[in-house]
């Protein structure tokens, strides 16, 4: 992998290369949503509002922190995370939408993370242990 965040899903399918963007948009801090006029958060890659239907999506800043809303901890993982377990993957609510990222709290590699229903996180972009891939990570608020 690239420094600048350019990986062979860059040059595959536009829908690879818009969720790179978006991964690369908050490794420097600048999360967003793609947001309706009625007030509906979504996720790129996205042409149309999923709740409206409607076309007209602009870019709105994710909330700084967000509040884990739920969280499941994994310790038989699939292939594609089998040096990581054991993780945590949680549900947060960071304003416009809600993300869904893997739990990392500087904890040792043999027990799972701590995390609970309502604690405040912070988005990051980190790698699987197992194959490098880049995934959106949730740290305790405050230790970016």
């Amino acid at each position: 992998m690239s420094d600048d965040g350019a990986d062979a899903a860059d040059a595959s399918s536009p829908t690879d290369r818009e969720y790179a963007e978006w991964l690369d948009a908050i490794a420097e801090g600048g999360g967003f949503a793609l947001v309706c006029p009625e007030g509906h958060g979504s996720l790129p890659p996205r042409r149309v509002c999923p709740e409206c239907g409607t076309p007209e999506l602009s870019r709105e800043p994710l909330d700084e922190t967000g509040t884990v809303e739920t969280y499941s901890v994994v310790h038989v993982p699939s292939p594609r995370f089998a040096d990581d377990a054991p993780y945590a993957t949680a549900v947060a609510d960071f304003g416009p939408t809600r993300l869904t990222g893997v739990v990392r709290d500087g904890g040792g590699d043999d027990e799972a993370p701590a995390v609970e229903t309502g604690d405040a996180v912070a988005v990051d972009v980190g790698e699987r242990s197992t194959d490098g891939e880049r995934l959106v990570v949730f740290r305790p608020a405050g230790e970016r």
